[in-house]
């Protein structure tokens, strides 16, 4: 069953809430968004919520409770979920929890572009991003403060979240205070022969061990 329907965390999310009891759509939303949980899982779209919500359906993860019909809302579909579901949602976890995935966030692969940018013009974007990051760190702080007496077990995202921006935000900082000093700074005809190199290095390597050949400025496969 878990074949015919790809693993996301919207998609273990919503399962998870329907462990707890059957809910149509917009109550998974409100639900989600009252506990903190658009902290770790993006519910903006409601659109993607609910294209999820059929994706686990039409895989027959969860099935319809009923319909509720109220004049002053519209018509409401309550989903539950099946036994399928249950056992689904318990091999997402273990896999999500045991296995570390390559994920490909935006930050990195700006910073892998930095050096089209003059150090100047790095060190500005950098504080900036630093003071949104402080920001963001003192919210999770205040709404894991917000937590404590309760039982840890339901803030560890939270925990997780704000060590990941702790960690974040002290290597930004030391990157701002070596930009500032000029301890980091490169300039565009000093890079220039290293990229060509690189390049030339990597053309090399495609060569010997994939058989690839340069025609013009395209990679050609034998």
């Amino acid at each position: 069953m878990s074949a015919e329907v790809r693993s996301s965390p919207l998609a273990l999310t919503v399962l998870g809430m329907l462990h707890t009891q059957p809910l149509h759509p917009y109550g998974i939303q409100r639900l989600l968004k009252q506990w903190g949980k658009d902290q770790v899982v993006n519910v903006s779209q409601r659109v993607s919520l609910y294209r999820t919500i059929d994706r686990l359906h039409a895989a027959g993860l969860v099935a319809v409770a009923e319909t509720e019909r109220d004049q002053q809302y519209p018509e409401r579909t309550v989903y539950k979920i099946t036994d399928a579901g249950r056992a689904v949602t318990r091999e997402w976890l273990a896999e999500m929890l045991a296995v570390p995935k390559q994920e490909f966030p935006e930050f990195p692969a700006a910073l892998s572009h930095v050096m089209m940018l003059t150090p100047q013009e790095a060190l500005e974007l950098l504080e900036r991003r630093a003071t949104l990051l402080a920001a963001m760190h003192q919210g999770l702080e205040a709404g894991l403060a917000s937590t404590a007496g309760m039982p840890r077990v339901i803030s560890l995202e939270t925990e997780y979240v704000l060590a990941t921006a702790t960690a974040q935000l002290t290597w930004v900082r030391s990157v701002v205070d070596d930009l500032r000093t000029g301890r980091l700074s490169w300039a565009e005809e000093e890079l220039k022969p290293l990229l060509e190199d690189g390049l030339s290095a990597t053309v090399g390597w495609l060569v010997r061990h994939v058989g690839c050949c340069l025609d013009g400025n395209h990679l050609v496969h034998p």
